[in-house]
């Protein structure tokens, strides 16, 4: 257990030091400024929307679940395999978010656009910090 909230932490600072980056990629390289599509703006709207949605439904099927197992047994492997592939499934996903808003810096689009799905993906990927499971 504590080796495997170990590696989530370590995967977790990486993927937010990554996202730092995303934004001073988008800043440093990206092209010069210029109305994009909105269709692709609608598009990574609603797929952040849809994202968030399916990140609170992994955390709830696999890690808050897995977790009350691991409480009460926890030498059982298969539930520590699901609870730390619900958190890296999470992970993923939050970097996701943010990938859209370096995919909409390099298409030319705002900062001003970009800046909520770093925000949201960091945020997101913060506040679900590796927590080992309570005894109840």
């Amino acid at each position: 257990m504590i080796k495997a909230l170990k590696t989530l932490r370590l995967v977790q600072l990486s993927m937010l030091a990554s996202i730092l980056l995303y934004w001073i990629a988008g800043e440093v390289v990206g092209p010069v400024q210029h109305a994009i599509d909105p269709a692709l703006r609608y598009l990574f709207t609603t797929l952040g929307v849809a994202i968030v949605g399916v990140i609170f439904v992994v955390r709830r099927t696999l890690v808050l679940r897995e977790a009350e197992s691991l409480a009460t047994r926890p030498e059982d492997g298969l539930s520590l395999h699901h609870w730390r592939m619900g958190y890296l499934a999470t992970y993923a996903l939050c970097e996701v978010l943010a990938l859209f808003g370096l995919v909409l810096r390099f298409r030319g689009g705002p900062m001003q656009q970009s800046v909520p799905y770093y925000l949201g993906g960091f945020v997101l990927l913060w506040f679900f910090r590796p927590k080992s499971p309570a005894r109840t």
